[in-house]
């Protein structure tokens, strides 16, 4: 594995690897890697002939008062897994190189209504700082495909949609939540919880279970089922921030024909913001 900083660095491997029926492919990290990116990583080395990883904390997604200062930076560990998962190429960015105009003066890439429901609505800014620095990446790397989890469904949906509206010739792989075995989605910001925390986060996946196994069984409206999720996570001592059943493919809330379906929402757990979801299916 070969890392690079600088742009023109990473376009001149992009363009000299570029060959006819050959596919390049980016995994979009903040680091701190984890079974879930590493999933990404190896399904992405599977398909495509060249992989490369970009590591980036992008400060344009966090808000005041939250975790750019504190989020997790392991960049020894995470090339060991780098270099264990065959990838070719790290493009390791700092600010100047990302946002040679700086933060205030960078042009923006916002998706409409949807940047500001569900995760939106609580982290006003997030969805827009995703939205640009990926626009930015997908620009710089150009490459055929780009890897991200269903873990953040949201922000897969809206980057589908960032694509599909700027006309973007790039394939969006969706891979499915990487778990521990007591059902956890896995996330850096596990790294927070506490013994005891760690031991109530479970319960965040369990109630999203329960509540689409009601609504698979057509004796729950959707508003009751939100409820009854709140109430688990209460019960269990997770602090609900919001429970939406919502149509998969694009987020808007479901109508009486629509049948594929995602459960989402967000948690504290002790000081610990944690997100989760779960697609289903209904019955006609």
């Amino acid at each position: 594995m070969i890392s690079v900083t600088r742009i023109e660095d990473i376009r001149a491997y992009v363009g000299a690897h570029r060959a006819p029926g050959s596919s390049i492919a980016l995994v979009p990290t903040m680091g701190n890697l984890h079974e879930g990116h590493r999933a990404l990583i190896r399904e992405a080395r599977k398909q495509n002939n060249i992989l490369i990883v970009s590591l980036y904390v992008n400060p344009l997604q966090f808000g005041p008062g939250e975790d750019l200062a504190t989020y997790p930076r392991t960049l020894e560990q995470d090339w060991a897994a780098l270099e264990e998962d065959q990838v070719d190429l790290l493009f390791l960015p700092d600010d100047k190189t990302m946002y040679p105009r700086g933060l205030v003066q960078q042009t923006k890439v916002e998706v409409p209504d949807l940047g500001s429901i569900l995760e939106g609505a609580t982290r006003p800014v997030f969805f827009r700082g995703v939205t640009t620095v990926v626009n930015r990446l997908f620009n710089i790397v150009q490459s055929d495909r780009a890897y991200f989890g269903k873990k953040d469904y949201q922000q897969l949906v809206i980057i589908r949609r960032m694509v599909s509206d700027l006309a973007m010739n790039i394939e969006i792989v969706g891979l499915d939540t990487v778990r521990d075995l007591d059902g956890l989605a896995l996330s850096s910001r596990n790294s927070y919880l506490t013994p005891e925390n760690r031991r109530v986060a479970p319960a965040l996946y369990r109630a999203l279970r329960s509540g689409s196994n009601l609504m698979q069984s057509g004796n729950a409206s959707p508003g009751e089922v939100e409820e009854l999720v709140k109430n688990d996570w209460s019960a269990a001592g997770i602090r609900p921030d919001y429970v939406s059943i919502r149509r998969g493919q694009d987020l808007c809330v479901p109508g009486e024909t629509d049948r594929e379906l995602v459960i989402l929402g967000a948690g504290y757990v002790g000081n610990t913001r944690l997100i989760d979801n779960l697609e289903f299916s209904v019955s006609p």
